[in-house]
């Protein structure tokens, strides 16, 4: 048996701690990984915190690594990069993306990481798991050239939506917060921003990603006649209620729900390994990096996440670096 690992797990809602955990030896077709990086994903990290998934989806919100049970206790995670330590010759020294939980090291089968290109930074990598989101949800909303859209909320999910659209062709793409700090992120994309009452309308396509009622709203109300709204947030225990009187029917609006669980069956020819491999690609673009928003070491997890919960670090990506990286 190799020395324990180190993890981070939710022993009960709002309440974390580091435990050192077994790591077994890797067997034929598995790698030992040591992690270098991994990001905290504030929507789904900060609903699994409080306790706030509904019991009816305690299965589909199972992370592929989780170990425990929701509400708690819960070891919960999905954007992690590390360097491979032992495995495979052809993987063995490769930094790898994995959809692992925060800790120190782990053992996975090898077919569950991904190499991390070179034109890619470590540090950066960290996206892999919004980014294949974001991917998915143009998948599904299908943006043609010169499609005038807005992109409600400028989280991680949002504002990664938000940087491929502004490589269409012809495309008006603008951000839509409350928060007006979120400018400098949409100016960093190269996309414009737009308080929600000064948003442009007439739009072709919205994607929604502020995972409120009134972003969502406001979102059909920006709709052209026979327009789409993509709808990419979870609301966990909420309920919502939507505005499907007025014109929502003369106006002939569709409202697509988008799961980055589920390959969009207008991608049903590609594989998770696919869309995942093209998520860490795109990447490439050094403007994603002001998608990550602050940075602490592992150990301080404990501490970090109450405050990303309650808003007093406002992250987009919080990234956490573990013992051994130089930041």
């Amino acid at each position: 048996m190799n020395s324990p690992a180190r993890a981070f797990w939710l022993a009960s809602p709002g309440e974390g701690e580091i435990r050192e955990v077994p790591l077994p030896e890797p067997a034929e077709g598995e790698v030992l990984v040591r992690s270098l990086y991994s990001g905290i994903s504030r929507g789904t990290e900060t609903l699994v915190f409080r306790g706030q998934v509904p019991r009816s989806q305690y299965a589909a919100m199972r992370a592929p690594f989780q170990e425990g049970d929701f509400p708690g206790p819960v070891k919960y995670g999905y954007l992690n990069v590390g360097v491979v330590e032992r495995g495979p010759a052809g993987l063995l020294g490769r930094t790898v993306f994995c959809l692992y939980p925060h800790q120190t090291r782990y053992v996975v089968p090898a077919s569950a990481v991904t190499p991390v290109p070179e034109s890619v930074p470590a540090e950066r990598a960290v996206l892999a798991g919004t980014m294949e989101t974001a991917v998915n949800a143009l998948w599904d909303a299908a943006p043609l050239v010169g499609d005038r859209i807005a992109v409600i909320g400028g989280g991680m999910v949002g504002s990664s939506v938000a940087a491929l659209l502004a490589r269409f062709p012809g495309v008006r793409v603008q951000l839509v917060d409350t928060d007006p700090d979120r400018a400098r992120t949409a100016d960093a994309l190269g996309v414009a921003f737009a308080a929600p009452e000064d948003a442009l309308g007439d739009c072709d396509l919205v994607v929604h990603a502020s995972a409120t009622e009134q972003g969502l709203a406001r979102g059909l109300e920006l709709l052209a006649a026979e327009g789409t709204l993509v709808e990419l947030s979870w609301y966990g225990d909420r309920s919502v209620a939507l505005p499907l009187g007025e014109a929502f029917h003369s106006r002939r609006l569709t409202l697509r729900a988008s799961q980055v669980g589920t390959l969009s069956p207008a991608r049903a020819n590609r594989t998770y390994a696919e869309r995942l491999a093209l998520a860490l690609d795109l990447l490439a673009d050094p403007a994603l990096d002001a998608l990550i928003t602050g940075e602490s070491g592992f150990d301080e997890l404990p501490d970090v996440l109450p405050k990303i919960a309650s808003g007093e670090i406002p992250a987009l990506c919080h990234r956490i670096a573990y013992p051994g990286v130089l930041t």
